[in-house]
């Protein structure tokens, strides 16, 4: 029995020929679509003042032919004739090697990020001066890039000024060329862009202690670890391993270095809370405040303890370090209404943090006393509870009891370290 091969475009047996009014609607969908990207490419060419100058072109040129003026005619030509001049400034060739380089890419608001943009002519021909823009989040900056000979090259520099926090994104660069008049432009992206992260402002903590680095009657877990207070085993030396544990009597019975081996103890389990429900806050910047605080009092939780968990109303944030911390800071924004503010997020923390020693809740003057008392009753019994509000219209830091939790209203970040201080001693 002979086998028969189908070629990739033949029709299933069972397919309907389609009718000459079907085959029609689809060499119009594909002539559409074609037409489509044509006239967004003409679209993004013509600047404001190009569709000002087209439309008095063919302004002219209607009423010229309609009631004959001379005049109009001379204008309609002269129109013409600068449309036709400018649009040949739109070719050429513009096929740069970008490098973009942010000496820093983490600088926290009110810094400037220095960066370099390097342009280079890698082929056989000259390129044609043209103009290079940089976005910046939602800004852009332009660069005048002279005529470059082939494999020659042509740097800028730039300072980004930083304002507010978030993450910029810095790219891609767009390579510009257009006429004088800057009637036509045409832009040649190339897709290299930096994520550019402002962080929040922050202030040291010095000498406050937010929670011991393990809990010295705690529960041992099951990690084992170099040092601690809960001895478990006895093992070889490694390469790296402190001399200061060696066991010298196992060490001399055996013959080989032995080392202490300890079994790790549990740890302090430090929560932050931030609130980024906007109900919270009665403007912008105590929502900034709050960040900033919570930012301070994490940079410090991290170097007291390694277990440090910070949440918001969209869920956790990564604190594997400082850095991380920061960084997801700099992209916290608002929250939804149907998310709850910060009894919603106390409830969320007493749910999903186990063996919690230390909880501090952000929010704004917008949470009255009795939505912060609640909130404080809604985590486990046995936890200290501390609550910073962001209150730009206290005159000086306030300190009070909101029953077992203590609350600090600050109106400025440079009155957190001595208010904490005050709290903690």
């Amino acid at each position: 029995m002979g086998t028969t091969t189908l070629s990739a475009d033949a029709a299933p047996v069972n397919a309907e020929t389609p009718s000459r009014l079907v085959l029609w609607l689809e060499r119009l969908e594909s002539w559409w679509a074609v037409a489509r990207r044509g006239i967004r490419l003409v679209t993004r060419t013509v600047r404001p003042l190009g569709w000002v100058l087209l439309f008095a072109t063919v302004l002219l040129w209607v009423v010229a032919l309609s009631f004959g003026w001379q005049e109009m005619v001379i204008a309609a030509v002269i129109l013409t004739a600068i449309v036709v001049i400018s649009v040949p400034f739109l070719f050429g060739g513009t096929a740069y090697d970008v490098d973009l380089d942010l000496t820093r890419t983490h600088v926290v608001v009110g810094e400037r990020a220095i960066g370099g943009l390097t342009l280079v002519n890698g082929t056989s021909r000259s390129i044609l001066p043209s103009r290079v823009v940089l976005p910046v989040g939602s800004g852009r900056g332009e660069f005048d890039v002279p005529r470059l000979a082939p494999q020659a090259a042509h740097e800028e520099l730039f300072a980004i000024p930083t304002t507010a926090r978030g993450v910029l994104a810095v790219g891609p660069v767009s390579v510009l060329r257009g006429d004088p008049l800057g009637l036509f432009e045409r832009s040649s992206d190339r897709r290299q862009a930096v994520d550019l992260y402002v962080h929040p402002r922050t202030v040291p903590l010095e000498g406050l202690s937010l929670g011991r680095l393990r809990d010295l009657e705690g529960l041992p877990s099951t990690q084992l670890a170099p040092d601690d207070v809960s001895f478990h085993a006895l093992r070889e030396y490694q390469p790296g391993d402190d001399l200061r544990h060696v066991h010298w009597k196992s060490t001399a019975r055996v013959g080989n270095l032995m080392m202490r081996q300890y079994e790790e103890t549990r740890r302090s389990h430090f929560v932050l809370g931030l609130s980024t429900y906007a109900g919270d806050y009665a403007d912008p910047d105590e929502f900034e405040l709050a960040i900033s605080a919570a930012g301070s009092i994490g940079l410090r939780a991290l170097r007291d303890s390694r277990m440090l968990e910070a949440r918001t109303q969209r869920g956790p944030l990564r604190t594997e370090g400082p850095r991380r911390l920061l960084d997801n800071l700099s992209a916290l924004e608002h929250s939804r209404q149907r998310d709850g503010g910060i009894v919603a997020l106390a409830g969320t923390i007493a749910m999903n943090s186990h063996g919690i020693a230390i909880v501090v809740l952000f929010c704004g003057s917008g949470a009255d006393p009795a939505e912060l008392k609640l909130a404080c009753s809604r985590l486990p019994q046995g936890v200290r509870v501390l609550a910073v509000v962001a209150d730009r219209s206290a005159d000086v830091p306030l300190l009070r009891r909101v029953g077992d939790a203590d609350v600090i209203s600050i109106s400025a970040l440079d009155q957190l370290a001595p208010a904490m201080r005050k709290v903690l001693s």
